[in-house]
């Protein structure tokens, strides 16, 4: 992920509907966003428009309806989101941000099991 591109909340969460449910048009994102809160259409349009300035999502403008597709990747913009947390609120310390995190909410079995796997994995040289 370029560096200089550091999406805002707002965009965060058009970036996960995109992830999601794949290159969406305007209205989708827009009925996608309001199922968790009222946006506007015009404010949803506003926002895609400046990612698309940013780079941080592709207008397909071959239809009447354009289709917005991310240019970033997931895996990428979520590890250096959290390499950023993890400098600035944690000092660098991965054990202070897993356990805050895993102190936070209720972590499923599931989860759990699948952080165990992990750490076994980590523990082996695998990454």
């Amino acid at each position: 992920m370029n560096n200089k591109i550091k999406p805002t909340e707002s965009e965060l969460e058009i970036l996960q509907l995109i992830w999601k449910h794949g290159p969406s048009t305007v209205r989708q994102i827009n009925e996608f966003m309001n199922e968790n809160r009222v946006v506007g259409y015009t404010t949803s349009l506003k926002l895609l428009q400046i990612m698309t300035q940013k780079g941080i999502v592709r207008a397909d403008k071959t239809d009447r309806s354009h289709v917005y597709s991310a240019l970033l990747k997931e895996d990428e913009t979520q590890q250096q989101l959290v390499d950023q947390l993890l400098q600035a609120a944690f000092g660098g310390s991965a054990k202070k941000l897993v356990m805050q995190a895993l102190g936070n909410k209720k972590t499923s079995q599931a989860e759990l099991e699948e952080i165990k796997l992990l750490i076994e994995r980590l523990e082996g040289g695998e990454a």
